[in-house]
C-alpha cells in the first residue's frame, strides 16, 4: 500500500489533470459526484491531516516563532492583495472577483504540506504555518473578504465563520485527539492517507469542474490567466520573503509553497455557502484546485533539484 501511495503522490499532478479534463469535456461522467459532498470530502482530508499530527508538531510555532509568524502574516497580506489587484487589473465581473478574493483570503491548503515534503522543504514549519493559518482563518478570512469586497457585494461573515469551524477546525481537532489516544492504530493507516487525500481531492475537482463545466468553458481564458498568475506570484513572493528574512533553503521552500498554495476547495465551499446567488463565484476556486496541484508537483521537482545541485558541489571540489 505504501508503494501505491508513493506512486499516486509522484503522479498526482497527472492524475488530477486527467480527472479534470474528463470532468470538463465529458461532464456527465462526474455529475454523480454531488457538490453537497464537497464539505464532507474536505472534512475527510482535514481529518486525515489531523491523524498525521501530534501536539509536538506545534512546537515549531514556539521554537521557531519568528519564521512561522512571518509566513502567516505574509499569507494573509500577499494572497488577498494579489487577488484584488489581479481582479481589478483584468476588470473581472463581481461574481468572478468574489471567487478570486475568496481564494486569496483562505488559508494555505493541506496540499502545501505534501508538496513541501516532496520538495525537501521544512515540513514541520509548513505544518506549523498551515495549522496557525487555519486557526486564524475563522477570523481573518471573513474580515479580509469584507475588507476587499464590501463595496461590491454583501458578505455573510457568520456563514463563512461557521463553515470554516465545521469543515476545518473540528475535523483536524478530532484527528489530533484520535492520533493521541490510538497512536498504535493510526500509525498503521498513515501509509494509506495520501491515497485517501488524493482520491478526495480528485472527487472534489471532478465534482466542481463537471457541475461548472459550461461556466468554465464560457468564462474565457482570462480567469485561467488570473488563477495561474495568482498562484505563481504567490510562490515567487513567498520565496522572496524567505530571502529577505534570511531563512535557510528548506524554510524558503516551505514559505513559498505555503503562500502559493491556497485552500481553494474551502474557497469553493465558502462561495457556495456565503454567496448562493453568485454561481460564477465557485469557478476561480475550481480552477485553482486543479492548477495549484499541477504547479505544486512541478515546483516540487524544481525545488528538489536545488538540494541535488548542492549535494553535487562538494564532489566537484574534491
Amino acid at each position: 500500500m505504501k508503494k501505491v501511495s508513493e506512486f499516486i503522490g509522484k503522479y498526482m499532478a497527472i492524475i488530477v489533470v486527467v480527472i479534470a479534463a474528463i470532468a470538463l469535456f465529458i461532464p456527465k461522467s462526474s455529475l454523480w459526484i454531488q457538490t453537497t459532498w464537497i464539505n464532507y470530502l474536505l472534512m475527510v482530508i482535514m481529518f486525515g491531516m489531523g491523524l498525521t499530527m501530534k501536539l509536538s508538531d506545534f512546537a515549531v510555532v514556539f521554537t521557531k516563532p519568528k519564521d512561522v509568524i512571518i509566513g502567516c502574516i505574509s499569507q494573509f497580506l500577499i494572497m488577498p492583495a494579489l487577488a484584488f489587484a489581479l481582479g481589478k487589473i483584468f476588470g473581472l465581473s463581481n461574481e468572478l472577483l468574489v471567487g478570486v478574493i475568496l481564494v486569496g483570503t483562505c488559508p494555505g491548503g493541506t496540499s502545501s504540506n505534501v508538496i513541501t515534503y516532496l520538495s525537501k522543504g521544512d515540513t514541520a514549519m509548513s505544518v506549523g504555518m498551515t495549522s496557525v493559518n487555519t486557526l486564524l482563518a475563522p477570523f481573518l478570512t471573513p474580515a479580509l473578504t469584507y475588507l476587499y469586497l464590501r463595496t461590491s457585494v454583501d458578505v455573510d461573515v457568520k456563514s463563512m465563520f461557521i463553515s470554516i469551524i465545521q469543515v476545518v477546525i473540528i475535523p483536524i481537532g478530532l484527528g489530533i485527539i484520535i492520533n493521541k489516544l490510538f497512536s498504535k492504530y493510526t500509525e498503521k493507516v498513515k501509509d494509506i492517507l495520501p491515497t485517501v487525500s488524493v482520491t478526495a481531492i480528485c472527487l472534489i475537482v471532478a465534482s466542481v469542474v463537471s457541475h461548472n463545466s459550461e461556466k468554465i468553458l464560457t468564462t474565457g481564458a482570462i480567469i485561467f490567466v488570473i488563477v495561474i498568475l495568482h498562484n505563481l506570484l504567490g510562490y515567487a513572493f513567498g520565496f522572496l520573503i524567505g530571502l529577505i528574512f534570511k531563512m535557510d533553503l528548506p524554510r524558503k521552500k516551505a514559505v513559498s509553497i505555503e503562500i502559493g498554495m491556497q485552500n481553494s476547495g474551502l474557497a469553493t465551499t465558502l462561495a457556495m455557502n456565503a454567496f448562493p446567488n453568485l454561481a460564477m463565484a465557485t469557478v476561480p476556486g475550481a480552477i485553482f484546485s486543479v492548477w495549484h496541484n499541477i504547479s505544486g508537483a512541478i515546483l516540487a521537482g524544481i525545488f528538489r533539484r536545488f538540494d541535488d545541485s548542492a549535494d553535487e558541489e562538494p564532489v566537484e571540489e574534491e
